[in-house]
């Protein structure tokens, strides 16, 4: 990522672009205590209170023009975070940095996988990110309700798993007393708020919730699972499935077809009826039913006149012959040409990718198929979970992608009720708002909770939000408990990079984001000689790997210090863990 050759005197970090994800990096940045510079042709100012509150110098500018780089001095820079509105523009940004100087770490924003594996070889090893394919692991595990996430680092597996608090002699007891030697990562009690990073001896009940970390054999010695749950698909019966597809046909538009067949019975019958009872043969006997059934047809279809004819009848019946043959040509060749119209509309919408899904059940719905919606796609078929995708823009670049995976994609507004009988929404194991415009998802998961209706508290509504204020808000006034913030997500991977910190992981529990990030120790750094006590009580040191070798220490005490050089694996909220990487870049007094 760069040369290693940045100097150690700088502190400050370039943020080129505001647009989504961008503005998380800048708070996490200035939380962390990282002096921040931005440049972006912000010209409508939406951002300008928030950056003057932060007291962040905004140079607003086109930086994938070459403006304002050399204002931001970016020579005396610590690295680059480029994250502008679009692809091209992020490119551009990052090829000038590089340009100016060849030595600075650059992080960019890359959505195409082609474009930004040229540009790696260019910026070096992970240096080019994708907010998506970052973002995308946290919603579907939402959807599936998995209570385990996997974390791997120096060759060790280690899980965290969301469980509740066993029922045990007496009313009050520590973790400790529960869960032994794993690690606490939050704690949400029965009635109360979550409590990020306990100690062992914080006090639990029965009943509450707890996110806790160890390894695959701790955990299972706790008898804790530690593997993604995966729930056989049902299956739907033959007149259930062929009931829906009824439904769904006459929905789509094809309910002329039934009234028009409809009026052809209508009139089979009653022509049967005349003809039995008013058409004379030869001998003056009436015609049987079957007989006049047989008649009706083949006059209906002008193949007849050969068995029997209104030549010889009086003039009524003829009268009558001739009012039936020209309404049932009619009606017939309406018939056949709505039925070829239904054949054709149906094939062009089979190579457009989108089918008809009446039939399907515990599937996932996906709203949505921006860049994240069909990253989140590809990791549930992955998974082997069946999925409809529900899309408003029928020239989506990504249809050919979920064509690809045989996922079917409804084009419609996922914010009306018809739309979600043709996904059979009722009958969904989960659905995910994931479109990149945050009131259009609020308004779809407004919708998507009344169409649910009594299933809406067992059925999981993820939401894709970019303010972690609103996400919040979401919770408290409509319920919603999987609201998810991509830039929350993919904010701490950037700022990682840009400040050396590697992230491995980042996930949820509730509504708070986690962070699992590896430090390396630097002599004569701030963390040097620190106890795992002195650090902030909202983090946690998961494993220790010492400078001098030897095995992983897991989990080290609270009287064990750092030393320079040590591999120190912590874990905790977003801005805590930045606090620690800031703390460690200080020196010594």
């Amino acid at each position: 990522m760069g040369s290693s050759n940045v100097n150690d005197e700088a502190q400050h970090v370039i943020v080129c672009g505001l647009h989504g994800v961008g503005v998380r990096i800048v708070e996490l940045l200035h939380s962390s205590g990282t002096k921040v510079t931005v440049v972006d042709d912000d010209s409508m100012g939406r951002h300008d209170r928030l950056l003057a509150t932060m007291e962040v110098r905004h140079i607003k500018s086109r930086a994938y023009r070459g403006e304002g780089l050399l204002e931001a001095d970016l020579r005396n820079a610590l690295a680059v975070v480029c994250v502008e509105v679009d692809d091209i523009h992020t490119l551009e940004s990052a090829l000038r940095v590089r340009e100016i100087r060849d030595d600075l770490r650059v992080v960019v924003q890359l959505a195409n996988p082609a474009v930004g594996g040229a540009l790696v070889r260019v910026t070096g090893p992970g240096s080019v990110l994708d907010a998506a394919s970052l973002a995308a692991p946290s919603f579907v595990e939402a959807c599936l309700g998995q209570p385990a996430h996997d974390i791997t680092f120096a060759e060790t597996q280690f899980v965290v798993v969301r469980t509740e608090v066993p029922e045990m002699g007496g009313h009050h007891s520590t973790f400790r007393a529960f869960f032994g030697d794993l690690a606490p990562v939050a704690v949400m009690p029965a009635n109360g708020e979550l409590v990020q990073c306990p100690g062992r001896d914080h006090a639990v009940e029965p009943g509450d919730r707890v996110a806790v970390l160890g390894t695959i054999e701790e955990l299972q010695r706790f008898g804790l699972e530690t593997g993604k749950s995966r729930r056989p698909l049902r299956r739907v019966g033959f007149f259930i499935r062929a009931s829906r597809q009824l439904r769904t046909a006459f929905e789509q538009g094809n309910k002329g077809l039934a009234i028009v067949v409809g009026a052809i019975a209508a009139l089979v019958v009653l022509s049967t009826v005349l003809l039995h009872v008013f058409y004379q043969t030869g001998t003056n006997h009436h015609l049987t039913l079957l007989s006049s059934v047989y008649f009706t047809i083949e006059t209906i279809a002008s193949v007849g006149f050969g068995d029997y004819s209104f030549a010889a009848q009086d003039a009524g019946m003829k009268v009558f012959g001739i009012g039936l043959i020209f309404v049932g040509v009619t009606l017939l060749s309406t018939a056949f040409a709505l039925f070829t119209n239904i054949l054709v509309s149906r094939r062009i919408e089979q190579s457009l990718g989108r089918r008809e899904v009446p039939g399907v059940v515990d599937h996932v719905v996906v709203i949505g198929l921006g860049s994240v919606g069909i990253r989140v796609v590809e990791l549930l078929v992955e998974q082997g979970q069946r999925v409809i995708v529900i899309e408003r823009d029928s020239e989506n670049r990504y249809l050919n992608q979920a064509r690809s995976l045989k996922v079917p994609v409804i084009i419609a507004d996922a914010t009306l009720r018809q739309t979600h009988r043709l996904a059979n929404l009722h009958d969904a194991r989960a659905v995910a708002v994931l479109t990149s415009a945050e009131m259009t998802n609020i308004e779809t998961a407004l919708a998507v909770r009344e169409s649910l209706g009594s299933r809406w508290q067992d059925v999981p509504v993820v939401v894709r939000v970019f303010d972690r204020e609103l996400a919040r808000m979401m919770e408290q006034s409509f319920g919603f408990q999987n609201v998810r913030s991509t830039s929350a997500l993919a904010a701490p991977w950037f700022v990682g990079a840009a400040l050396g910190l590697d992230v491995l992981s980042t996930f949820y529990v509730d509504q708070q984001p986690f962070l699992v990030g590896k430090v390396v120790v630097k002599e004569g750094g701030g963390l040097e000689g620190l106890a795992m006590a002195d650090l902030s009580a909202k983090t946690r040191v998961i494993a220790l790997q010492r400078a001098s070798g030897g095995e992983l220490e897991h989990p080290p005490r609270r009287g064990t210090r750092f030393a320079g050089g040590d591999v120190a694996y912590v874990l905790g909220p977003y801005e805590e863990i930045l606090r620690v990487l800031h703390h460690d870049r200080t020196l010594r007094r």
